[in-house]
């Protein structure tokens, strides 16, 4: 149950409490007949209120959130696993699956070296745990790229269309238009996790010459050619959005 009826609910119950308390004494205790039908009838209609109200709050359907946005890890976890239902992109669900895995163990032990050549403090410790959160984002951003397209995607018409492609019930011409479009959301997909993957070579790279390091000089770090790579990965992506 959302917050917003806990409320209602909540301010519900204790008002009608409230008028009750309020009541009860004024019949019981020295009323006269037209006091106490008063307080008779007032007990019937608050009770009748209360189980309308509370039977309006419970029965009504809770509506989503329009403003939630895909952001943690499990939630893009949550919502490929949503997916796994369509078949044509089961291989790759699974692979963006691994992944996820694979970009969040590769970055922890990243940060991880990271800490035993700075503090967490420093600032140069700060400035590539950006870079590497910036890795992070543009990883999920493909990522919300494919779930995009896998939502747009109408599997039942194009196994339909599959099935239909040499029936003679369509034209060739409008057949291959058909599936051409669906070709371009396959095309997509798989680009985007191809790319993620290309990602996670990049952080393999940084990984293989951090690990050669026992202290670093100044400037070090931002001239190895893993760095140099990712740096370059996080303008490009910085153009492409601007």
């Amino acid at each position: 149950m959302d917050r917003e009826r806990q409320i209602k609910l909540l301010g519900l119950n204790l008002g009608v409490a409230a008028a009750n308390i309020i009541v009860l004494p004024e019949v019981l205790f020295g009323g006269g007949a037209l006091a106490t039908a008063f307080g008779s009838a007032f007990i019937f209609l608050s009770g009748a209120g209360l189980i309308y109200g509370n039977y309006k709050l419970f029965a009504e359907p809770e509506r989503a959130d329009p403003t939630h946005k895909i952001t943690a890890a499990e939630d893009y976890i949550e919502e490929l696993n949503d997916h796994r239902d369509l078949k044509t992109f089961e291989e790759t669900i699974e692979l963006l699956l691994d992944q996820i895995e694979r970009l969040q163990k590769k970055n922890k032990i990243i940060r991880d070296i990271l800490l035993q050549i700075f503090s967490a403090s420093e600032m140069s410790y700060k400035k590539f745990d950006g870079v590497i959160s910036e890795v992070e984002k543009i990883f999920f951003m493909n990522i919300r790229s494919i779930i995009n397209k896998m939502n747009a995607f109408d599997e039942e018409d194009y196994l339909f269309i599959r099935k239909k492609r040499d029936s003679g019930d369509f034209s060739e011409q409008f057949m291959e238009k058909k599936i051409e479009v669906y070709n371009k959301y396959i095309n997509f997909i798989k680009a985007a996790a191809e790319d993620n993957e290309e990602i996670l070579l990049k952080l393999d790279k940084l990984l293989l010459e951090l690990s050669g390091l026992n202290s670093v000089e100044s400037g070090q770090l931002e001239m190895m050619p893993g760095m140099v790579e990712i740096d370059n990965l996080i303008k490009q992506t910085t153009n492409y959005k601007n």
